[in-house]
């Protein structure tokens, strides 16, 4: 098992950057993390993955060039640095963990944060 915390959101400008962390308590090394958002009236939306030695990620079109995702196994955190932010950016980010190698569907992860609200204004 897993346990995750999200932190980091806030309310940014247009063209900013941020970093989302995502601390970790358990087994975080045996887990491929994922970062999912969502935004009001919208379903929640893949945006990127990492495995669990972190040589391997895979992103969303939406946000891919912009956004990198990194963990720490020592640190047992996950990193989400979002670069070049627009308000379509606008959600609740959250991290998961999966037992998978590798994930875009989110039913197939097993572990979430409780997410953190990244606000971009124009």
């Amino acid at each position: 098992q897993v346990q995750l915390v999200e932190s980091g959101g806030g309310l940014v400008q247009a063209g900013d950057s941020l970093r989302l962390s995502c601390a970790a308590s358990g087994s975080f090394s045996s887990y491929a993390m994922g970062w999912f958002r969502q935004a009001p009236g919208k379903a929640r939306e893949f945006v990127g993955v990492i495995t669990r030695s972190g040589g391997s990620t895979n992103y969303a079109d939406a946000v891919k060039g912009r956004f990198t995702i990194s963990r720490d196994n020592a640190k047992n955190t996950l990193y989400l640095q979002m670069n070049s932010l627009k308000p379509a950016d606008t959600a609740v980010y959250y991290c998961a963990a999966t037992s998978a190698l590798i994930a875009v569907n989110a039913g197939l992860y097993a572990y979430w944060g409780q997410g953190t609200q990244v606000t971009v204004s124009s």
